[in-house]
């Protein structure tokens, strides 16, 4: 695909996302979906990826959905002459969320500036948030006549609780990262000038010390964690995952550096050396 609205880097295995219309505050647009979509999925299936950043060029991470159509941006019939009907229509902002859900390499969102509607409700499907502390943030979406999409509503309320959830959505107010310390929206808070440093820091810790499909798994595992009713029926997905990476290469190689004191060097592949039972959820249709 060829890139016009982002860019895309990998060095020292880490895949660098930048979206790219700084002159608009980097504000999203169907082509940024069609690109992030491809690039997620590309990290994804690529071995010499262990780890994304997503940040933004210039001064914002994305203020949001350019508005530059007006009162129709979000009238899906009146901008396309044969639009899907209510049950065929599936939201960009959620394909989105769905790619960097299903990336079986952690996700990491650095961002170094405001935030704003899907510019922030595409990150809460991400594995970890860097912030600038004064970059202006917020759910805005029902101060527009709208909701929150991108499968917020799912993501949010597991990272801050239903309280806090629903202050930020029903209010819709726009907020400094630093006003939500403590809330677990953000992994860290940091000034401007450190978001992309700690965020590529983060994604080189995994990438230098971590198994690949040991994280591919433990990402699963964790998210949709979530969703089971019980903790029986995570301890019998436990046991599957224990028993099958106990027995895998990478965990003697695992051990047996920590015995040498020496750096692993894991081989196993996430796209090539997943377990039968991975994955065991039913995937989303998008």
């Amino acid at each position: 695909m060829e890139l016009k609205e982002t860019i895309y880097q990998v060095k020292d295995q880490v895949a660098l996302i930048t979206l790219n219309r700084p002159e608009r505050l980097n504000a999203y647009t169907p082509q940024m979906r069609l690109e992030l979509i491809h690039l997620l999925g590309q990290a994804d299936q690529d071995d010499q990826v262990r780890a994304v950043v997503v940040t933004g060029a210039g001064r914002a991470f994305c203020a949001g959905m350019d508005l530059a159509a007006g009162g129709d941006t979000f009238n899906f019939k009146a901008k396309d002459p044969a639009p899907p009907s209510l049950a065929e229509h599936r939201d960009g902002g959620g394909r989105v969320a769905l790619a960097a859900f299903k990336c079986r390499k952690p996700v990491i969102a650095a961002m170094n500036g405001a935030a704003v509607g899907v510019g922030i409700t595409m990150t809460l499907a991400m594995d970890m948030r860097v912030a600038a502390e004064d970059a202006k943030m917020g759910l805005v979406f029902t101060r527009r006549g709208l909701v929150p999409e991108a499968c917020s509503t799912w993501f949010l309320t597991r990272l801050v609780g239903a309280g806090k959830a629903l202050e930020l959505a029903c209010t819709g107010r726009v907020f400094r990262a630093k006003d939500q310390a403590g809330t677990g929206l953000f992994n860290y808070i940091l000034p401007a000038d450190q978001v992309l440093p700690k965020a590529l820091e983060l994604a080189q810790e995994i990438a230098a010390n971590t198994s690949a499909t040991s994280v591919a798994l433990a990402k699963a595992m964790l998210w949709h964690g979530l969703a089971e009713p019980d903790p029986q029926s995570v301890h019998l997905l436990d046991s599957k995952a224990m028993f099958w990476t106990g027995g895998q290469k990478d965990a003697a190689e695992g051990i047996q550096s920590f015995l040498e004191k020496r750096p692993p060097e894991f081989k196993m592949s996430p796209t090539k050396d997943m377990p039968d039972f991975y994955p065991w959820w039913k995937e989303p249709k998008v």
